[in-house]
């Protein structure tokens, strides 16, 4: 199914408004560094986000990136950061790094940069004695306090808008803007968006499906906790056009939070999801557990075991939020898990 690309470029023009140049001034120099790519961009650069302004004055030669997924821009274009959040989840050999990244590192004959633990907050100090020029959070849950705390290290790029509801495409134009390389974000975008077409089609199937993600405890199946249309993994789903099922779109409409619950007195509300996907062991007992219970049961997805489970803390569960390097590793694959669970177990 051909995407309808509205959507996305009406997102395109209102950041073209929201990244503004201003004057123009010499890159920074550093050494110990991977050299960005030469920069035909005009600094400094202003880029408004849900904290207000950042000014970047000159092109960023040392790059820094927390949260998930944004040290994949740089990387994708190029730059290795000095600094970059450590993968807790998905990570499929326990160095921190997943396995993408690990293929652009050895591409860029890089060594693994500091990883940020962010498990229990953003480690700072450590951070600080990476000396960024920037750091890149444009797909994030950044606090105002850590936003605040962070900009006395660097300029800092925020998320534009909601927390964690960052599309991969507009993470690629935030970040890429922000190290002078707008173009080559933009670029890398079209190409992304056409793999991604390309690995849709070969499952048509999936052109006109409903698919909810969601997290079902097995020890507790008094309520179905789903992700709403502001988190990028039914985000992603609907930007190619596939259908949401009502009951998503009911709550994001009535909240800006990107995770709900929902009882499961209330099963007839999920009538017309035609995928459930979750996580958890695809060799388990989850789908029996949701089928043999008297609520759950009533769901008609449920019941015919239309049920696609992402393995937990495997790579392929991380990719299904997509991000820059993650999307050519394992598009095929993850549209081929959904694609099968649409024939069901019964």
């Amino acid at each position: 199914m051909p995407r309808t690309r509205l959507a996305a470029g009406l997102a395109a023009a209102s950041l073209l408004l929201l990244l503004a140049g201003c004057a123009t001034s010499t890159p920074a120099a550093t050494d110990d560094t991977t050299d960005a790519p030469a920069s035909d961009a005009t600094f400094p650069i202003t880029i408004e986000h849900a904290y207000g302004e950042t000014e970047i004055t000159s092109q960023p030669g040392r790059v820094a990136t927390v949260a998930w997924g944004n040290h994949e821009v740089p990387l994708a274009l190029g730059v290795v950061p000095v600094g970059m959040s450590k993968a807790t989840w998905g990570d499929d050999d326990g160095d921190g790094v997943l396995p993408w990244v690990e293929d652009k590192l050895e591409e860029l004959g890089a060594e693994t940069p500091v990883l940020f633990d962010e498990t229990d907050g953003l480690p700072f100090d450590q951070i600080a004695d990476t000396q960024p020029d920037v750091i890149l959070a444009a797909y994030s849950g950044l606090t105002q306090e850590d936003y605040d705390t962070l900009s006395k290290i660097a300029p800092v790029v925020a998320y534009p808008d909601v927390a964690w509801g960052t599309s991969y495409q507009d993470m690629i134009r935030i970040n890429a803007t922000a190290m002078g390389l707008a173009d080559e974000g933009e670029e890398l975008v079209t190409h992304l968006e056409e793999v991604v077409d390309t690995a849709l089609a070969a499952q048509p199937e999936l052109a006109e499906s409903t698919a909810m993600f969601s997290w079902i405890d097995e020890t507790d199946l008094s309520k179905i906790d789903f992700y709403t249309s502001h988190d990028t993994r039914p985000g992603f789903l609907a930007d190619l056009g596939m259908p949401l099922p009502a009951i998503v779109e009911e709550e994001s409409a009535a909240t800006e939070a990107f995770y709900v619950s929902v009882s499961t007195e209330q099963a007839d509300r999920f009538d017309d999801v035609d995928i459930f996907v979750t996580y958890g062991d695809p060799e388990g007992t989850l789908i029996a557990t949701m089928q043999a219970d008297p609520l759950l049961s009533k769901i008609p997805a449920v019941a015919e075991g239309r049920i696609a489970i992402l393995e937990n803390s495997t790579p392929l569960a991380a990719s299904a939020n997509p991000s820059p390097l993650s999307i050519e590793w394992a598009i095929d694959d993850y549209f081929a898990l959904l694609a099968g669970a649409l024939d069901g177990t019964d």
